[in-house]
C-alpha cells in the first residue's frame, strides 16, 4: 500500500435534517479534498442521524434518505468517502455503510449485529447483514463495518479471514478496517471502547480507523473521539471530544507516518467560508487532537481527560443540542441558592451564554436570608440574568382559598407541594411569555427515591441533572470552582444542608437518609440491579435500606412524567430503565 491519507469527519448530525446533513457531510469532504486526503469516513447514518427510531417506519423517509445519499454520491469528487445510510432491499431496512468512488456507490455494507439492549432497539427497525467483502479501490484493500460489529467477540466475520493458531489472519485481505459509529456517551465508557477496538486492531493486525459521531440527540450525548488505532492496538491519532473535528493522518505500508509535523502545519488553521450557517461548527479544526502532548523525548503521548471535566463537558454539550436542534435560543431555571440550581445554571451559561439564561428567585416566607443572598451572587458571578418573584402572596391566596375545606387539619405535604406548583408556575410563565425554555434542577437521587413534586419543581422542558446522583453534583460543582480558579457557586451552598424550605427548618435529611448512603443504595439497586439482600449485606441498615428501594419503587409513576434530560450514565431512568408503573414485585 501506498502512502494513503486518511480523513474522519466527526459531525454532529441532525435526526431527520436531511439537507442540513448532506451539507455537512459535502463541506467535510470538500475540505478533506483540498488537504489532499484519499479517503473520508463519516459517522453510522450520518443522512439520517442517530437514532432516528420510528422515523425508519415512515416509508417516505426511507426514499428521501436514498435520494439523499445519491445526490452526495454525484458531488463527492476526488476521494472516497464511506457514510451511513438506511438502505432499503426487498420491503426490509438495514443500518448501512456506502462506499463512493468517482460519483458512485460502489458498495454497500449491512450492519450484521443489531443491538438491542439500552439505549438500543435497532431489532425493532433493521434486519441483519450478512456479507462483509473486501474493498479494493486504487491501491486500497479495506473493509467496512458499523459500530458493534466491531464490539463483537471473534468479529469481523468475513469469507477471508481464516484462523491461525487460535487468531485471525488475514489471508489476501485488508490493510485497514474503517468502523463507524454512533456511540453514545456515558461515564467510563471510553475505557470499555478504546480496549474492545484497540483489542481488536491488535488482533486483526491491521489500522482500525474509528469514526464516532458527536452532539447532542433528545437525552444521548454521541462524544465522537474518532480514532486511528495502530496495528498494535494503541490510538496513534484522536480526534476532539465533545466538539466536530476533522482528523486527518497517513498510513504507510500499515503504519502511520512518522513525519507528522508537515501534515499537521498543513492542516491547522480555520476551514474558511464554507463553513458558515448550515455547516460544520467555527470550533471545528482538521488537526491533531489537543489531547496530545509531547514528552521529554519528543513523542506523542495521549493526555486523557480528567473525569469530572469529561462529565461536565457532556453536559454542556447535551443542554446546547437540544435546545439549539428544537429552535431554543434561551433558558430559564429556578435558582434557589441552592448545589442543584447552581450547577444548573453554570452548565446553562456555558451551553447558551450568559445572556441567554435567566436565573429567577422565588422566595417564599420559609426562604433564608442566607439562600436569597446565594441566588444573587451565583447570577452576578456568572453573569446571566436574574429576577425576583416572591411567591408568598399567592401562596396566601392558596391558603385562603383552600382554609375552609382544610379547617381542622395540620399543614403537611399538601402545603408543601403547593408551594413548588407555584413556582412551577411562575417559570412557565416567564416561558410561555418571553420564549424560555424551561431547565428542571432536579438530580438523580431525589427523582429515584420520589423526593420531587409532580407539576412543581418537576415542571420544566428539559432535565439538566436528571441523571446525575447527588454526591456527583457537589463534585461538579467543585470542578467548576476549580476551572474558574474562583467561588463562581460560594462556599456556603456546599456547606448548607440541602433543603427544600417548603417548611420551618426542613433539611433533606429529615425525609431522606444521608445522600452519600443514598447514592450507594441507588448505585447497587438501579445501576448494578442488586437486590435487597444483596445490598443490606454490603451497607448494613437493613431497615433503612428496605425503605429508600420502597421509595424508589413506588415513584415510578413520577419519573415517568419527568422531563427527557441528559443520559450520564449505563442506567438512566426512562432510556435504559423501564420499570412498568403498575407493579407489585417486590424484592424486600
Amino acid at each position: 500500500m501506498k502512502n494513503v491519507r486518511i480523513a474522519i469527519g466527526q459531525i454532529n448530525t441532525t435526526v431527520g435534517d436531511l439537507k442540513g446533513n448532506k451539507k455537512k457531510i459535502l463541506s467535510c469532504a470538500e475540505e478533506a479534498v483540498r488537504k489532499n486526503a484519499d479517503l473520508i469516513a463519516f459517522p453510522e447514518l450520518s443522512i439520517t442521524g442517530y437514532p432516528p427510531e420510528d422515523l425508519l417506519l415512515k416509508p417516505y423517509f426511507i426514499k428521501e434518505n436514498i435520494k439523499c445519499l445519491k445526490e452526495i454520491s454525484e458531488e463527492i469528487r476526488g476521494i472516497i468517502a464511506v457514510l451511513g445510510f438506511v438502505d432499503e432491499k426487498n420491503g426490509s431496512i438495514y443500518n448501512s455503510a456506502a462506499v463512493i468512488h468517482n460519483k458512485k456507490i460502489v458498495y454497500v455494507y449491512h450492519k450484521m449485529h443489531l443491538p438491542n439492549y439500552g439505549v438500543f432497539d435497532e431489532k425493532r427497525y433493521f434486519k441483519p447483514g450478512t456479507d462483509n467483502k473486501l474493498i479494493k479501490i486504487k491501491d486500497m484493500r479495506f473493509r467496512v463495518n458499523i459500530c458493534e460489529d466491531i464490539w463483537v467477540k471473534g468479529e469481523p466475520r468475513t469469507t477471508n479471514f481464516a484462523r491461525v493458531r487460535g487468531r485471525e489472519s488475514r489471508v489476501k485481505g485488508a490493510q485497514f478496517l474503517i468502523n463507524i459509529s454512533a456511540s453514545p456517551y456515558h461515564i467510563d465508557k471510553i475505557k470499555d471502547r478504546e480496549k474492545i477496538i484497540g483489542d481488536k486492531a491488535k488482533k486483526l493486525g491491521i489500522p482500525v480507523v474509528y469514526c464516532n459521531l458527536v452532539g447532542g440527540q433528545d437525552e444521548l450525548v454521541f462524544d465522537g473521539r474518532s480514532a486511528l488505532f495502530g496495528k498494535y492496538g494503541k490510538i496513534i491519532a484522536e480526534a476532539r471530544a465533545f466538539e466536530e473535528d476533522l482528523l486527518i493522518f497517513d498510513l504507510v505500508s500499515e503504519k502511520i507516518s512518522q513525519k507528522m509535523e508537515p501534515l499537521r502545519a498543513k492542516a491547522r488553521g480555520s476551514l474558511g467560508g464554507i463553513l458558515s450557517g448550515h455547516c460544520l461548527s467555527e470550533a471545528l479544526r482538521p488537526r491533531f487532537s489537543p489531547r496530545f502532548a509531547r514528552d521529554l523525548a519528543g513523542r506523542e503521548c495521549i493526555k486523557p481527560i480528567p473525569r469530572d471535566e469529561e462529565i461536565y463537558s457532556a453536559l454542556v454539550l447535551g443542554v446546547k443540542d437540544y435546545l439549539r436542534k428544537n429552535n431554543f435560543t434561551k433558558a430559564a431555571l429556578g435558582l434557589s441558592g441552592g448545589i442543584d440550581s447552581a450547577l444548573v445554571a453554570c452548565i446553562a451559561k456555558d451551553a447558551l451564554g450568559r445572556g441567554n439564561v435567566l436565573g429567577l428567585s422565588m422566595p417564599s416566607r420559609y426562604s433564608s436570608r442566607e439562600t436569597q443572598k446565594d441566588s444573587e451572587i451565583i447570577a452576578k458571578n456568572l453573569g446571566i440574568k436574574f429576577k425576583k418573584a416572591p411567591i408568598d402572596n399567592i401562596f396566601a391566596s392558596y391558603l385562603d382559598a383552600l382554609g375552609p375545606h382544610f379547617k381542622g387539619l395540620e399543614p403537611d405535604i399538601a402545603e408543601e407541594n403547593i408551594q413548588a406548583r407555584i413556582r412551577g408556575n411562575m417559570l412557565m410563565a416567564f416561558s410561555n411569555k418571553f420564549g424560555y425554555l424551561v431547565l428542571n434542577t432536579g438530580n438523580k437521587s431525589e427523582t429515584s427515591a420520589g423526593y420531587c413534586t409532580l407539576y412543581g419543581d418537576m415542571a420544566g422542558g428539559f432535565s439538566v441533572i436528571k441523571d446525575v446522583p447527588k454526591r456527583l453534583v457537589y463534585l461538579l460543582a467543585g470542578y467548576v470552582n476549580k476551572r474558574e480558579g474562583k467561588d463562581i457557586i460560594p462556599k456556603s451552598v456546599f456547606k448548607r444542608a440541602p433543603t427544600a424550605e417548603l417548611k420551618p427548618d426542613q433539611k433533606d435529611q429529615d425525609t431522606l437518609p444521608p445522600y452519600d448512603f443514598l447514592d450507594r443504595v441507588i448505585d447497587l439497586y438501579v445501576e448494578k440491579n442488586k437486590e435487597f439482600r444483596e445490598i443490606v449485606k454490603k451497607l448494613g441498615h437493613k431497615d433503612i435500606v428496605k425503605k429508600v428501594l420502597s421509595m424508589i419503587d413506588s415513584s415510578e409513576y413520577k419519573r415517568r412524567q419527568a422531563p427527557p434530560g441528559v443520559k450520564i450514565t449505563p442506567m438512566a431512568f426512562g432510556k435504559d430503565r423501564r420499570m412498568p408503573i403498575t407493579n407489585k414485585f417486590t424484592t424486600c
